[in-house]
């Protein structure tokens, strides 16, 4: 094995300074937003997001500095460590060397922390006195609410309801930091009191939080819709992370092959991948082979069809044009409740479409049994989410075995799975099941796609 350091630590002074905005670089640009009621070609409605967040939203600007008091904020967890998993390679007996940058160091336990306090920051400056939002696992609402309160706002969260019920203790650490919490679909919507009116045992959806989130922020207006996933600027400012791993592996001079991350909505991994992809735009390295994974559950790019669709349920968000198993499409309740999102960030969907990057699908258990392989090498039970990566970086370390290939290979792992431990229980009592493609819901969702006008 070879003698290396396990951990590659930065200083405060090697944090980024920036965020890295990968719309300056793309080689065609982004497809418009179109409004959800004209369909027409638009910005993001006003009365959603604060105005800094429209504009990083559509700004072609290469590097956007990140403001002294959300760095000040960074520095109680970032820069967070680089790991070379030594134990896991030994286990799988490869040649590959593994390679994972740990956000669950965050006072959260996520990489979420990193745009909720961006948020609450320019929303308070605003003059904003509220944010609402949605969570599927509760990471990003355990994020946004601990943000909150470090700025003075109120927050009230959307939990979908199976995560509500499955992940309790998600919702009391949102809570402790004084948020509200109420599972989705609620009574406290029209949205919400019309889809349990439709199905009093719904088990909920991001599409259908989103929409909750999004009409409570319009009834208000001392409130702000956040959220925690898919737009541009939630991915500008989680590219941290990977502006991070690009140096702490410098030091060490490697350069990855392969990069894996799972998919929800695009966060955790566009915050890996958009500092690299740049390399593979430019033709720096075009070898460079950049891996996203979604549950077989909820396939969104693996299966779904690329093109206009709404946010949310209700069709209050904007549409956008992305691979989608339709708006409402509701996903089987899998433990991995970050990964239950009917769309994905326009901006992973570009880069597919364009053969930047390619999208795997793998089942419940067989997550489920890398990420136990995984804690038991590294000694970091992982949350669901991530574990659909470990898997196909573990498939990948095995390939590498088989071939002899010595590749490098990047896992972002988003987050550590210390509330997921509910989930892990009924693997290990044999009692999770994989739930495979649902064609038919997903057909039936497809029929309600909005029609957008040549």
């Amino acid at each position: 094995m070879d003698k290396q350091a396990t951990k590659v630590i930065l200083t405060e002074k090697e944090m980024p300074t920036s965020w890295y905005n990968i719309q300056a670089d793309l080689p065609e640009p982004l497809p418009p937003l179109r409004h959800p009621g004209t369909k027409e070609i638009t910005r993001l409605p006003p009365p959603l997001f604060a105005g800094a967040l429209d504009e990083q939203e559509f700004s072609k600007e290469r590097y956007i500095e990140i403001p002294e008091e959300v760095q000040e904020i960074y520095k109680m967890w970032r820069p967070t460590p680089m790991i070379r998993a030594f134990r896991l390679e030994k286990a799988l007996d490869t040649p590959a060397h593994i390679y994972y940058k740990y956000e669950g160091v965050s006072p959260a336990g996520s990489h979420k922390l990193n745009t909720a306090v961006a948020q609450a920051y320019y929303n308070k400056k605003e003059g904003i006195k509220r944010l609402a939002t949605e969570t599927g696992a509760g990471q990003w609402g355990s994020a946004l609410s601990m943000a909150c309160k470090f700025f003075g706002l109120e927050c009230k969260v959307y939990m979908v309801k199976v995560s509500y019920h499955q992940k309790p203790y998600r919702r009391v650490l949102m809570e402790t930091f004084g948020a509200k919490v109420v599972p989705s679909p609620s009574q406290d919507t029209q949205v919400g009191r019309k889809i349990l009116e439709e199905d009093p045992n719904s088990t909920g959806s991001l599409g259908i939080a989103i929409s909750e989130a999004c009409e409570d922020a319009f009834g208000r207006d001392d409130t702000h819709y956040s959220l925690g996933s898919v737009v541009n600027h939630v991915l500008l400012h989680q590219t941290v992370v990977g502006q991070e791993s690009k140096k702490q592996l410098e030091k060490i001079g490697v350069y990855p092959d392969i990069i894996v991350g799972c998919i929800g909505g695009g966060s955790n991994f566009g915050g890996m991948l958009l500092p690299f992809v740049k390399d593979k735009i430019e033709k720096k390295k075009p070898k460079l082979q950049i891996i996203c994974v979604e549950p077989t559950a909820c396939p969104t790019v693996t299966k779904g069809i690329y093109a206009w669709d709404y946010g949310d349920v209700a069709g209050m968000a904007p549409i956008a044009l992305m691979y989608t198993l339709g708006h409402s499409f509701v996903p089987p309740p899998v433990h991995a409740g970050g990964l239950r999102y009917h769309g994905m960030a326009p901006i992973i969907c570009h880069l597919h479409r364009l053969g930047f990057i390619e999208a795997r699908a793998v089942n419940q258990i067989a997550t489920f049994q890398a990420a136990v392989q995984f804690a038991q090498a590294e000694g970091i039970i992982p949350a669901p989410e991530p574990a659909h990566a470990i898997k196909v970086v573990i498939d990948e370390a095995l390939k590498c075995k088989q071939s002899g290939e010595k590749k490098n290979i990047l896992l972002a792992l988003s987050g550590h799975g210390h509330f997921d431990l509910g989930a892990y229980e009924k693997y290990l009592a044999g009692q999770l099941e994989d739930y495979e493609y649902p064609k038919e819901k997903v057909e039936e969702a497809l029929k309600q796609l909005p029609k957008i006008p040549a």
